[in-house]
């Protein structure tokens, strides 16, 4: 892919989604060496591009999503969660393991430009398959402008250590920080595959380096009721226990879980698409916003949904509204696809405002209500222009 860089852009004439609460504001957009540095009427200079009759929008934040997913599409639909994805031994890891490596990198390479197609310049990657699966990410997304945030996983994380040792520890340290080596953080499938010293293990070292730690939880009730029948805590609790920055899913809250998370700064990534693929729920996104809990939205596993963020956010729109039989503000399902993100992932950028990195997409605007208009009607042949890191990656 051909990106057109240039030391000065300037994005005329939009409707700009502007600061984190993304007011609409007729504005131009002034964009020199990467960053932000100007938005108002008056903003002049640079390569112009002319965005009249379109949004302009912070470009948006996938922030759950299995890549290497992508070369298993549509398998075991109809079977349950446990034997299609639960690690070491679910349907997609079988496949995985006997699918040829060019397969998978071939396979992610496409889901990678369908993503910046539909206006997603940034992912958070759960990485299976250690650092040979990072790898294989890495060589998908050469020459490819989109921000890989990339959490992954060693095969001893699945161990159970009942009572372990001191040498099992240096062992998960060592295993760790190997992964950290080349990631920007640990992803973890969940409790039922995980010891909870270990997982404190892991959060700690990825702390101590400066990296992320998530891991799935809750995500639909059996699991739940399992681990308060093994352990006395719900899986919300054993996560903030351990210590991991976001949780996923929370898909089937009980007791105390929304109290405890509201108490903390950790942020919970909804997919809603993904649980309603799997018949297990629906995450009880406004219970989880009235509390002021931080969300962000992910499309999960390419093995059932398409990477495309807008039919996310439609769908965790209206299902939440049907759910709630009430009003959701659309906007709050905007921001979990940009600012939020942002916010939790500490990038600077999902939000457009001075100072801020330049990773913003040109849409055409389909009706007098902006964040609708991007929701509800957005189509990849209706993002005009996308840029990341300041540079142009196209322009339609």
């Amino acid at each position: 892919m051909n990106i057109l860089f240039f030391s000065m852009l300037n994005i005329k004439n939009g409707l700009v989604l502007y600061g984190p609460q993304m007011e609409p504001t007729q504005a131009n957009i002034l964009i020199e060496d990467n960053l932000i540095v100007e938005v108002s009427p008056h903003a002049s200079g640079g390569k112009e591009i002319n965005a009249k009759g379109c949004i302009v929008s912070p470009s948006l934040i996938n922030s759950h999503v299995h890549m290497g997913d992508s070369v298993v599409k549509d398998i075991g639909d109809g079977e349950s969660i446990e034997k299609i994805v639960k690690p070491p031994h679910g349907l997609k890891h079988q496949l995985l393991a006997r699918s040829k490596p060019q397969d998978i990198i071939n396979s992610m390479r496409s889901s990678l430009h369908e993503m910046l197609d539909t206006g997603t310049t940034t992912i958070v990657d759960f990485r299976e398959g250690g650092v040979n699966g990072i790898s294989l990410l890495e060589k998908a997304g050469e020459d490819i402008p989109l921000r890989k945030v990339i959490l992954g996983r060693h095969d001893s994380f699945f161990q159970q250590f009942p009572h372990p040792l001191n040498h099992d520890f240096d062992e998960i340290i060592k295993n760790t920080l190997e992964i950290l080596d080349s990631a920007d953080g640990v992803g973890l499938s969940g409790f039922g595959e995980l010891n909870e010293d270990v997982a404190k293990v892991i959060t700690q070292t990825c702390s101590s380096e400066g990296k992320l730690a998530a891991i799935h939880a809750a995500e639909y009730e059996e699991v739940q009721q399992n681990s308060l029948k093994t352990t006395g805590k719900t899986e919300v609790e054993r996560a903030l226990e351990a210590g991991f920055d976001i949780l996923i899913h929370v898909t089937a809250p009980i007791n105390l879980d929304l109290d405890l998370l509201k108490e903390t700064d950790k942020s919970v990534v909804c997919c809603p698409r993904s649980n309603g693929a799997l018949s297990v729920g629906i995450p009880p996104m406004k219970e989880m916003w009235d509390r002021g809990i931080n969300l962000l939205l992910g499309t999960d596993n390419l093995m059932f949904n398409s990477p495309n963020m807008f039919r996310e956010m439609e769908y965790a729109l209206k299902v939440t509204r049907g759910y709630y039989r009430e009003y959701f503000p659309p906007v709050e399902i905007l921001k979990m696809a940009t600012v939020n993100a942002g916010q939790a992932l500490d990038l600077n950028l999902g939000c457009i405002e001075e100072g801020m990195l330049a990773d913003i997409m040109v849409v055409e605007q389909l009706s007098n209500n902006p964040i609708l208009s991007l929701i509800n009607r957005t189509e990849s042949k209706n993002i005009i222009g996308l840029v990341t890191d300041g540079n142009l990656v196209y322009l339609r």
